[in-house]
């Protein structure tokens, strides 16, 4: 692994970087870029964040910006957090820090003056690489430069004594290991600290626990992790109704979305690990505090238990497309899964059209009946496939001379 940035690092020549690191430049030992903006150009992924460290603190940081006509939020003063917004692009800029105190949720810092300080308070060795910003040289104090060429996702200095300075490193530890590791690269020191200390993970908000479980579970391929996460009992403190055949069912689940190129979803990654009961999965995310968005998502999915091809465009009616693949990939017998995909992918749901006023014009009265023999057309034009035309129009005919009938 290469001791700078590549030459074509996109962000090097961004103007707008390069006018806030003008700003903190103090001729001696000036800004530097950190954390997952020097890993991600490393391995030649798309940086989307760039953070900045300096020793300048947070008030020089502020003058300076402001001197420069750069716009300063003090969005984490608190933590020494000033972002920049330079050409409508915000740049998070943080004073070196040391942990004077931790209880596994939040930390008290002091400010530091030696980058090493400011390295050792971070989670994972790949997470603890600088670059100067103006010449791309790395700086790597804890062994992170090997780690990323091995994929090795590794805890800085003792995995315990990381994992009790903030219990959500724990599925941080398997979320990178799914993004960024290889299966047979797996640090038995960190699983280790990891399993000893799962029970932790309920001294956390379920806010916290919720939102570091959706960015785990919705990365492309989190098989391999979250087998290690089931066979060390990571998810028991949090979900204990976890299915006895979790691992088989999203092993399949995610092979089947790769398959069909479906994008993840929480939701359905979520179904895989539990039972299929509508009640389990509500209560899951009645723990999790879970937005009602995605209850009712998970609700959607949970409706059809053995979907067939015969039926399947009729339930992404009811409940989206989305929706329906999802239930056809989690649920669905292999024989049935290709029949009912070749069916959705590429279809969209037609819209029901057809208003009390139209049938009104043709004869019906205002009242119950109305609504009443909308819903049969509807369910009748459902059944039929969504036919367009002349076969809506004799379906339409044909259940309002039914309805006249009847209320003669």
């Amino acid at each position: 692994m290469m001791d700078r940035l590549p030459p074509d690092t996109d962000y090097l020549a961004n103007p707008a970087l390069i006018a806030v690191i003008a700003a903190l430049d103090d001729n001696a030992d000036g800004a530097r870029i950190v954390g997952g903006a020097v890993r991600d150009a490393l391995l030649g992924l798309p940086v989307a964040d760039i953070d900045i460290a300096t020793k300048l603190l947070p008030d020089e940081v502020t003058r300076r910006l402001k001197s420069a006509s750069i716009k300063a939020i003090p969005t984490g003063l608190d933590h020494g957090t000033i972002t920049a917004v330079s050409d409508h692009q915000n740049f998070e800029i943080t004073t070196l820090r040391r942990d004077v105190a931790t209880d596994g949720r939040r930390a008290t810092i002091a400010f530091a003056s030696e980058w090493q300080d400011d390295a050792a308070r971070r989670d994972f060795t790949i997470n603890a690489l600088y670059a100067d910003p103006q010449t791309g040289e790395v700086f790597d104090y804890f062994g992170g430069l090997a780690d990323l060429k091995t994929r090795n996702i590794r805890f800085i200095g003792d995995a315990a004594a990381r994992i009790a300075e903030d219990h959500l490193r724990i599925l941080r530890y398997f979320r990178f290991l799914a993004r960024f590791g290889v299966n047979d690269a797996i640090d038995a020191e960190a699983v280790d600290a990891c399993k000893n200390a799962a029970n932790s993970l309920m001294a956390l908000s379920r806010e916290r626990i919720a939102q570091e479980l959706s960015r785990l579970l919705t990365l492309p391929d989190p098989r391999f992790a979250t087998r290690l996460m089931i066979e060390n009992g990571i998810f028991e403190p949090f979900l204990p109704e976890l299915d006895t055949n979790a691992v088989q069912n999203f092993d399949r689940l995610v092979e089947r979305q790769a398959r069909y190129r479906v994008v993840p979803s929480l939701p359905a990654r979520l179904l895989a690990l539990l039972p299929h009961d509508a009640a389990t999965a509500d209560r899951v995310a009645m723990r999790l505090k879970l937005s009602n968005r995605i209850r009712n998502d998970l609700a959607d999915r949970m409706k059809e238990a053995n979907p067939h091809s015969d039926q399947i465009r009729a339930l992404a009616y009811h409940i989206g497309t989305a929706a329906a693949q999802d239930t056809v990939l989690l649920r669905c017998a292999d024989d049935e899964v290709e029949k009912c995909m070749d069916r959705l992918i590429d279809w969209d749901p037609p819209k029901f059209t057809l208003s009390g006023g139209h049938l009104v014009a043709k004869g019906l009265k205002a009242g119950p009946i109305i609504a009443h023999t909308l819903k049969a057309i509807e369910r009748e034009w459902i059944d039929c496939e969504f036919p367009d035309g002349t076969e809506f129009d004799a379906i339409v005919d044909q259940l309002i001379a039914g309805a006249l009938s009847d209320n003669k």
